[in-house]
């Protein structure tokens, strides 16, 4: 028996590779979910869900922008109509606006507010209605270290963050009467997509994880994440709710 046997994912921001969402996808499969699999990028969507089926679990995939809510309503109705219930969402879309805050325009503030903080506003108040319909679930919002300290350059992704990692506790006390836990998930450095085009850097070995920024020097992998994911989507929590699970190499203990 899997340790999510039976339950049914959404997934956001599941195409990018390396990525956290796709790895997460898999993961959840691979312990027996059934993941809906969503990204602005139809086809990496796919071959995510692909390689779940191949793999002998079941999956779907769809365009979904996060930030239109009307596609949050139709991205539930369709996992109803797929495999009948809720159980777990993932809030993971994201993207990344760094610069200096004297760089910045007030488009560049918009847009990061609007894809990391207000699409994970839309996906909770929408999946906890799914969530009330299956008698509960788990809701599992991605943060940062960025949501937890001050780093440069990250004005806008921190605030997003940050807001991220709030909201959580506000949504786990509201969804607490419905068994609905939600918790958020802090990495530091990851080595995906998103952390090459932040860095510059071609491989992981180029990235700064010197023990005085990374105490365990060195740097993080998706599946380091999207095991803190599934603990949470799990029963093994059934007792955690609006909780911050920060998974960076001891980064924020110094």
């Amino acid at each position: 028996m899997g340790r999510v046997e039976g339950k049914v994912a959404i997934v956001t921001g599941g195409a990018s590779d390396p990525g956290l969402g796709r790895t997460t996808a898999l993961r959840l499969a691979e312990e027996g979910a059934k993941v809906v699999v969503t990204d602005i990028d139809l086809a990496g969507a796919e071959k995510t869900a692909a390689d779940i089926e191949a793999a002998g679990g079941e999956a779907r995939a769809f365009h979904q922008d996060v930030v239109i809510e009307s596609r949050w309503q139709e991205i539930i109705a369709e996992t109803e109509s797929a495999f009948g219930q809720l159980d777990v969402l993932v809030n993971n879309a994201g993207i990344e606006v760094l610069m200096p805050v004297s760089e910045m325009t007030l488009a560049d503030w918009n847009r990061q507010i609007e894809v990391n903080l207000t699409s994970v506003f839309l996906g909770c108040k929408y999946g906890m209605e799914a969530m009330r319909r299956s008698g509960g679930g788990s809701i599992v919002n991605l943060s940062s270290v960025a949501g937890l300290i001050g780093l440069q350059t990250c004005v806008a992704y921190g605030a997003a963050k940050g807001g991220v990692r709030l909201m959580t506790k506000s949504i786990a006390l509201e969804g607490a009467a419905d068994e609905i836990r939600c918790n958020s998930v802090h990495p530091g450095v990851i080595w995906t997509n998103m952390q090459k085009r932040a860095t510059g850097a071609a491989e992981a070995s180029e990235v700064n994880v010197s023990p005085a920024r990374v105490p365990l020097g060195r740097a993080g992998t998706p599946k380091d994440i999207a095991d803190a994911i599934l603990y949470l989507a799990s029963d093994e929590a059934n007792y955690v709710t609006g909780a911050e699970i920060v998974v960076d190499a001891g980064m924020t203990a110094q």
